[in-house]
């Protein structure tokens, strides 16, 4: 038996579906023009999948502080953190981090799926749990797994049943530590924050945030979910990223937590990753500056949002629960979501597929995440065609979209 046969089953899998077109597993852009247009295989695409949710990755700003960054300091840190991978600017996007979160402390790692590796594999040790949400995200998984914690899931978005779940840890040792997501990636819907909150407090458990998909999309000042709620005292720890609002890559942590500094020792993902390069240090600062500096970007997402949720209700396709930067249409099942993904693009289209077991529920999903920096015109195209496909696959009605106000 040779090595990877272990995954023949799901490479079998993965060929069938294949065959109902191109693979969206393996798309490679020829050329991306600005954070919504791209070129692939020769053609001028839409894009509607990129999570580039203020388009920040073509803003002026943002790159110009990139290249200098670059030019004064080279294209790597060769380090880690508690080596030689420190820099000024470094330090200087904590404290703007825990300026903007009105934190004192804040961590920075190099991706946002490691800072949930780093922070969730150190805080909570083989006498204490970690209570997730069913839904959370694999780094979420992944980092309880790595650590030696006892690890507990309880029904997405249920208070009732994280409740229950906690009332029977009462009076065992060990600390309580619940873990849940603003929005949520795959269906875009939102955490029940204040009701978490309440429980949480009603047990003296602590609670961890990650904001991954609401930083500089949800609240009065783009801070998120618990901004959002009026719960931002109730989140001992908020974890993030800069891959998706800020259009970067790497991942925060922030907290008021006493100590919160030995974690840069005990987080081995912290303590033996090579640190994130001057550029992108200083892009992401800038980016936080605009979030800021720019509610306008914040105000057009969620327009934007709401319209492409709306005119894909109107159309009758099946979705999340409710309106967000992540618009999920639910498909019947995997074949019918490769063949719509495929169709999509053929007519310039650009989104993603997620499948099982990443989806809850087993679903297969044609996810489409949207930008401020969408136009009107735009969206209405992305609807257009959508309805256009939906309608050649019989999958919605032949009625014709209502107009959009």
């Amino acid at each position: 038996m040779a090595l990877l046969d272990k995954f023949a089953a799901l490479a079998a899998q993965y060929g069938k579906l294949e065959t109902a077109g191109a693979n969206p597993f393996n798309v490679a852009f020829d050329e991306v023009l600005s954070p919504v247009e791209a070129r692939i295989g020769g053609r001028s695409i839409l894009l509607l999948g990129t999570n580039n949710y203020l388009g920040l990755t073509y803003d002026p700003a943002v790159i110009d502080a990139a290249v200098q960054a670059t030019q004064h300091l080279g294209t790597g840190t060769t380090g880690s953190r508690i080596a030689n991978g420190s820099y000024a600017g470094h330090r200087k996007l904590e404290q703007a981090l825990a300026d903007f979160y009105g934190r004192r402390h804040a961590m920075v790692f190099s991706t946002g799926y490691q800072a949930n590796l780093g922070i969730l594999s150190a805080l909570a040790g083989k006498t204490d749990y970690l209570i997730l949400d069913a839904d959370s995200h694999a780094s979420i998984y992944d980092g309880s797994h790595l650590g030696s914690a006892q690890i507990i899931r309880f029904r997405h978005n249920d208070p009732d049943d994280l409740d229950k779940r906690l009332g029977r840890l009462a009076g065992t040792p060990g600390d309580k530590i619940v873990v849940v997501e603003g929005i949520y990636s795959m269906l875009g819907d939102s955490a029940p924050l204040r009701d978490f909150a309440q429980v949480k407090r009603a047990h003296g458990a602590y609670l961890l945030v990650d904001e991954a998909h609401s930083l500089g999309v949800l609240g009065e000042t783009g801070r998120g979910l618990t901004e959002a709620a009026g719960v931002e005292v109730d989140a001992d720890f908020i974890v993030g990223t800069f891959s998706k609002s800020l259009g970067g890559v790497g991942g925060f942590c922030v907290s008021d937590m006493p100590g919160f500094d030995i974690l840069r020792v005990v987080s081995r993902p912290y303590m033996f990753t090579a640190s994130l390069p001057p550029s992108i240090i200083a892009a992401a600062t800038e980016a936080l500056h605009q979030i800021r500096l720019r509610p306008q970007l914040r105000h057009q997402l969620i327009h934007n949002a709401e319209r492409f949720y709306a005119g894909l209700s109107a159309l009758g396709f099946e979705l999340g629960p409710e309106p967000s930067p992540v618009v999920s249409s639910i498909m019947p099942d995997p074949q019918t979501a490769f063949a719509f993904w495929s169709n999509l693009l053929e007519a310039g289209l650009y989104t993603n597929v997620s499948l099982p077991p990443a989806t809850p529920r087993s679903l297969a999903l044609l996810r489409s995440s949207v930008s401020a920096a969408h136009s009107t015109a735009q969206i209405d195209l992305a609807l257009d065609i959508f309805a256009t496909v939906g309608r050649q696959m019989g999958l919605i009605p032949a009625a014709r979209r209502a107009a959009q106000a």
